[in-house]
């Protein structure tokens, strides 16, 4: 009986198949039968392995057909081995040097273990480093033979069936043979982890892996990824029929979900079915998952997390983030250019213009939000001041006649930048501004934080990964001087996120001034811009962006819900503002307000306002107009995104977990009714402190005059304001 039987699969690599079986004749260690399986006895590769057989006849060659796949290869070379124990070699990997000669030597000093695993090197096809996957896990192996159970890591699922010698009497008194189908070596290795009593380590590289240029097979794409998940759920299953104990069963689960939650994420694996997948998996974790078991940290652990939850749109983006955080970056503006540089550099050593100020909204989208309504009142109480608006060349359009305005990134963008007193944003300027002494940076938000910004986003991996640097971050906040908020929440909330000297202005968001200003005349006018029929409920529905998500989806079928709700309501849909670019959506009874420039106006012209977790709550809170929260996804955003209050237990109205619910509390008139009042009464007496239609008055007072904090007009009381009424109902 030879000492090691060694199992070559041959098919498809007939031109790499010699130099894996020179590698085995070339050994030492002489002691050796070599089995290379073939398709057929006129297979390219029986060509080759014809001659290696007629000059050396411990090659034994034998056949198995292409349809059994590399799993009957190797069950095939299996069955006619008679060495004590048994290795398999792809055809396109070599044996080192030495190889048989280091195994031999290691059995004897562990005596006939089950299974002894060694060390591997993965080789590029071209050129790189070598790498070796096993030595990290190995490492941590006992010394000598051991039970399973000292060395739990070993599950055997993440070392291909090329890198452990098996005792062959071990594998045929289990029955243990290749799983069929693609993955054969995860369903192999785990069983014969599962099925073992003794184990041991050579901490020596046995095999080289040649990678091949085109990639793994396994790696390629095809349908084949999904049997991934037959051989976890084979291995999963065989581990809990075995009783395997906790401490032992965690690792073999996690093992067996990383390779699944990489497939899963792999966008160019899974050309179709990739939602089957998904689903597949998460009902798999589920019902695999150890008692008790908590999910690692950091970005896998949200990976964990949402298969648990089946939360497919949220997995699919989660590692698109880093990628996406790039290609926004490299939109913004950086004096990258020697000219640019040394124009700017010149320019900072010029006097600042103390009647100059600068505005920008969202990253230049526009003439906008906080900004513009600041511009606006400027305009009135400080004509003195000249204004620049900066925007993006596509959005220079929707700047009105007469506000004088800069293209970001052009020349004149980077002069102004550098010579202006005031500068004024509700997001942040590009990184390569200067702060001069003596300018002024007033910082402006875009609204009232549900969900975790700035520093408090660092524990949540999918948007921090967008957030990018922290410490660019925190030095972009430190540019500020004034921050603006719209009640103590924010306050407070703000000061935790953006932690800095700058001071905080309590004074309302200027943006929302409009809703305090309206008249019904202005209402019924920005109704009919909009296309809102006479005599119909519009119903606003505004969700908010996903971080874990890619392009926009409603997640609610607009079309079966107006058919639900009945004919006197229309629908207006505004995406968030990520997604204004894209094509138009809806039609009939849809009304797609996504492109419109003011969200204020939107919000004017609709009855009630449908929303997730946007913030576009709290401005519309001001307007005392029904509100009800869709929370399809709740437990998901909460897990992923953070949010710094429970809004399931302080809504602004009626809670809809599903489209069901959501159609149901329009038929039955509780949208409306006193009960979604009391909510929303008392979410405004804690959202909507300051936004009494004065507050733009009040920053460019305190800002842009510099009038001191005593004379600034006071905040009017929430119980003495009139919001704008709305178009059909009646407030009481």
């Amino acid at each position: 009986m030879p000492r090691f039987s060694i199992v070559v699969p041959s098919h498809g690599v007939a031109g790499r198949l010699s130099l894996a079986l020179d590698s085995v004749l070339a050994q030492s260690f002489g002691d050796f039968e070599l089995i290379p399986v073939c398709d057929a006895p006129d297979a390219p590769a029986a060509d080759v392995v014809t001659g290696y057989a007629e000059r050396d006849s411990r090659v034994t060659p034998v056949y198995s057909p292409p349809a059994d796949g590399l799993a009957g290869a190797r069950t095939t070379g299996l069955r006619a081995a008679v060495g004590s124990h048994v290795l398999f070699l792809d055809g396109d990997d070599v044996l080192v040097p030495g190889a048989l000669a280091a195994l031999d030597a290691r059995l004897g000093e562990t005596g006939d273990v089950d299974v002894l695993y060694f060390e591997y090197e993965r080789t590029p096809w071209w050129e790189g480093e070598p790498t070796n996957p096993a030595a990290p896990l190995l490492a941590r192996a006992p010394d000598g033979a051991f039970a399973p159970g000292r060395a739990p890591q070993l599950t055997g699922v993440t070392l291909p069936a090329w890198s452990a010698a098996y005792r062959r009497a071990f594998l045929t008194g289990q029955g243990l043979a290749f799983p069929g189908g693609h993955f054969t070596d995860v369903g192999f290795g785990g069983l014969v982890a599962l099925r073992a009593e003794r184990m041991a380590a050579l901490r020596t590289v046995v095999v080289r892996h040649l990678r091949r240029r085109q990639g793994d097979r396994l790696g390629l794409p095809d349908a084949h990824h999904a049997e991934l998940l037959d051989q976890a759920e084979l291995v999963l299953t065989r581990a809990v029929e075995q009783g395997l104990p906790a401490d032992r069963l965690t690792p073999l689960f996690e093992q067996l979900f990383a390779a699944v939650l990489k497939t899963a994420a792999h966008p160019r694996r899974l050309t179709s079915g990739r939602r089957a997948f998904f689903r597949r998996a998460g009902a798999l974790y589920r019902r695999h998952r150890p008692a008790g078991y908590r999910p690692p940290g950091g970005s896998l652990g949200v990976q964990h997390r949402l298969l648990a939850c089946g939360s497919y749109p949220a997995f699919r983006a989660l590692r698109a983030v880093n990628r996406g955080a790039l290609r926004a970056a490299a939109l913004l503006p950086r004096p990258r250019g020697l000219r640019t540089r040394l124009r700017y550099a010149v320019a900072l050593r010029l006097p600042l213009d103390r009647n100059l100020v600068v505005y920008c909204a969202y990253w230049g989208r526009g003439y906008v939000c906080n900004p513009a309504a600041i511009h606006a009142k400027a305009r009135e109480l400080a004509p003195h001041l000249r204004a620049v608006f900066l925007v993006e060349p596509d959005a220079v359009g929707s700047v009105p006649p007469g506000v004088e305005y800069a293209v970001i990134g052009s020349r004149r963008y980077w002069q102004v930048l550098a010579r202006a007193r005031y500068l004024v944003n509700n997001a942040n300027f590009a990184d390569a501004v200067v702060k001069r002494p003596g300018s002024v940076h007033l910082q402006t938000q875009h609204g009232t934080p549900l969900k975790t910004m700035g520093a408090d986003q660092a524990t949540y991996p999918v948007v921090a990964a967008a957030t990018g640097s922290f410490a660019k971050l925190l030095a972009r906040v430190d540019r500020w001087d004034y921050n603006l908020t719209s009640n103590r929440h924010s306050t407070e909330m703000w000061e935790r996120a953006f932690p800095s000297t700058h001071e905080t202005l309590e004074y309302g968001y200027p943006r929302n001034d409009v809703y305090c200003t309206a008249s019904a005349e202005d209402v019924a006018r920005v109704r009919k811009e909009l296309g809102v029929p006479d005599g119909k409920k519009a119903l606003l529905y505004a969700p908010t962006h996903r971080d874990y998500a890619t392009g926009f989806e409603t997640g609610l079928d607009l079309a079966e819900f107006c058919e639900a709700i009945g004919d006197e309501y229309v629908v207006l849909l505004r995406a968030h503002y990520f997604y204004d670019q894209g094509p138009g959506r809806g039609g009939g009874r849809i009304i797609d307000v996504t492109g419109h420039r003011s969200s204020e106006d939107v919000c004017l012209a609709a009855d009630a306002l449908i929303t997730d977790y946007s913030s576009i709550m709290f401005d519309y809170a001001n307007l005392d107009r029904p509100i009800v929260v869709y929370a399809d996804d709740w437990d998901v955003y909460r897990e992923t995104r953070g949010v710094y209050f429970d809004l399931m237990e302080l809504p602004p109205g009626r809670v809809a977990r599903t489209p069901g619910e959501l159609a149901a509390v329009f038929r039955d008139g509780s949208w409306a009714d006193e009960s979604a009042a009391a909510l929303r009464a008392a979410f405004r007496e804690r959202f909507c402190q300051c936004d009494d239609g004065r507050a733009a008055e009040r920053v460019v007072r305190r800002v842009l005059l510099g009038e001191p904090p005593e004379s600034i007009p006071p905040v009017i009381p929430l119980a003495e304001r009139v919001p704008a009424p709305a178009a059909t109902l009646v407030r009481s």
